[in-house]
């Protein structure tokens, strides 16, 4: 694969170019959507003390802050065009410079191919550090249409409901018994909820056809090195955060 790791695990090598491990914790969460990665993802971040990286998050923060890789970001978003592979690792890059992601980071969402994957292990490679932990929830595909397509969120904080799972306080079910819409309110703050325009059986299987094609293989580029681990993404969430945590 490129990437190699000597015996004793502290020297980190790609292509011929052999770094010190610097001990970063760099963790990464795969699963198809659904799977309930958002739900446990705070309580890692929680446990770990360490930041959880979102591409999409990082490209408004780079556009906004006016970088220059954020500028070539925006110019290419500007023209209707998709943000190259070379962009979205040059924003990452910037990223995990900063402060917060010394004592490693949580990336969420990111690598989606098993290009981006190499990508990122010549990028880490280079400042001595590598993936460290990939963790993988898994879940029948039949379980993800009721689990996807019964999910609302607040937009501002970011809290997931579920109308059967976790629904919030405010629900009311109409006679056709499904939820009011103007009923569908978060806890904290009695603000509106939204469902994502992806969240539709349609769109879900077209999500999932990707996944399997061009995601679902990078956890075999990284299991050879002995870092994929997996969890049983179909229990009650208590249970998935204490087997999540016999990983971490």
């Amino acid at each position: 694969m490129g990437l190699t790791q000597s015996m004793g695990g502290h020297d980190c090598c790609f292509r011929g170019v052999c770094k010190k491990w610097s001990g970063k914790k760099i963790l990464m969460l795969f699963g198809a959507p659904g799977a309930g990665k958002g739900t446990q993802a705070p309580k890692i971040v929680e446990e770990l003390g360490t930041p959880q990286l979102s591409t999409g998050d990082m490209l408004r923060d780079a556009v906004a802050a006016g970088t220059e890789i954020g500028k070539q970001a925006k110019a290419v978003m500007d023209a209707g065009g998709l943000v190259s592979d070379e962009i979205v690792i040059g924003i990452i890059a910037e990223r995990i410079q900063q402060p917060d992601c010394q004592p490693g980071f949580i990336l969420d969402g990111f690598p989606r191919t098993v290009d981006q994957a190499l990508a990122l292990d010549k990028l880490l490679a280079e400042s001595g550090n590598r993936v460290t932990a990939v963790l993988a929830f898994d879940i029948p595909s039949e379980v993800l249409e009721e689990r996807v397509c019964g999910r609302w969120i607040h937009k501002a904080s970011g809290r997931s409901y579920h109308v059967k799972f976790a629904p919030p306080k405010a629900m009311k079910l109409q006679s056709d018994g499904k939820p009011d819409p103007a009923t569908m309110l978060d806890d904290a703050t009695g603000e509106a909820l939204m469902q994502r325009g992806d969240d539709t059986a349609e769109a879900l299987k077209s999500r999932l056809d990707s996944y399997y094609k061009k995601t679902l293989p990078i956890l075999d580029h990284y299991r050879p090195s002995g870092i994929v681990q997996h969890v049983d993404a179909n229990q009650p969430r208590e249970i998935v955060w204490k087997d999540v945590c016999k990983c971490l």
